[in-house]
């Protein structure tokens, strides 16, 4: 494993701080929603991309956009996974796997706000 491989509690770490950098006007908005960790998407995550090509899925957003929602309140919390593994594979280096982090969460609440991927920047 090579120097640039965030650890299970360095990885947790990190997507905290991105949380804990959000504006307060965004972080006051984001409610019901759980951020997991985890190691790699499962086959069901990747079926239910629509990506051609073969690069590795950083998150996933798994719920009901805000822009979507009935008066009914959501049974279950929304939940935006972060994936350790592919993120540590696409990192070269311990920074550039913090930012693909804090990428990937801004990237995966913008989903929760109602934003398509070619809404957002990459």
């Amino acid at each position: 494993m090579s120097s640039a491989h965030l650890s299970r509690a360095e990885f947790e770490r990190v997507v905290t701080e991105a949380l804990d950098a959000l504006p307060k006007r965004f972080a006051d908005l984001v409610e019901n929603v759980v951020i997991a960790v985890e190691d790699e998407p499962s086959d069901e995550d990747l079926e239910s991309i629509d990506d051609d090509d073969d690069s590795e899925l950083l998150g996933i957003y798994r719920g009901v956009a805000l822009t979507e929602r009935t008066d009914e309140p959501p049974l279950l919390p929304d939940e935006i996974a972060v994936f350790r593994g592919p993120i540590n594979r696409v990192a070269r280096t311990r920074q550039e796997a913090v930012h693909e982090v804090r990428e990937t969460v801004i990237h995966e609440l913008g989903h929760y706000f109602g934003l398509d991927d070619d809404e957002m920047p990459h």
